[in-house]
């Protein structure tokens, strides 16, 4: 899934779960279960940090300026919106994770890493993970899903 996705959701469930603890309990094992779905890519093994940048910038302020305009149309109380703030923080964090072991290699992530790679159904090269709108389906109406869920 891309990183709007896992914010959108993250901050969708961070409206209703305001406890930190729990809020991370819910999203982290709620990331890993997301990524089960087919879902395109913008990244791959051959992708270069310098291409990678733009990208994920991109993906953090998509997922941002709806979040930030969702707070600020229904003019949310500061503490819920610093739950959806922090909803949609712990859940990118397993991407996180992830780039800092692939592109800066910290071996002590090596293991949930590993874990990330197998929780994905399809092969990193396989056309089931390449960027396509079949692909980006479930990122889309996981999205929707996530905005109605903000807007209520």
């Amino acid at each position: 899934m891309i990183l709007t996705t896992h914010a959108l959701v993250g901050a969708a469930i961070g409206k209703y779960i305001h406890n930190p603890i729990a809020l991370t309990a819910v999203l982290i094992p709620l990331h890993y279960i997301l990524d089960t779905f087919r879902h395109g890519e913008y990244l791959g093994k051959k992708s270069t940090f310098k291409n990678t940048t733009w990208k994920v910038i991109l993906d953090l302020l998509v997922g941002g300026v709806i979040i930030l305009f969702a707070i600020y149309a229904k003019n949310i109380p500061s503490v819920i919106s610093i739950s959806i703030i922090t909803g949609a923080l712990i859940s990118m964090f397993p991407d996180l994770l992830t780039v800092l072991y692939w592109k800066l290699n910290f071996k002590f992530l090596e293991k949930i890493y590993k874990f990330h790679q197998r929780v994905h159904k399809f092969p990193d090269d396989s056309k089931e993970r390449l960027w396509t709108l079949r692909n980006a389906a479930n990122d889309i109406i996981f999205s929707v899903i996530a905005i109605i869920l903000l807007s209520l």
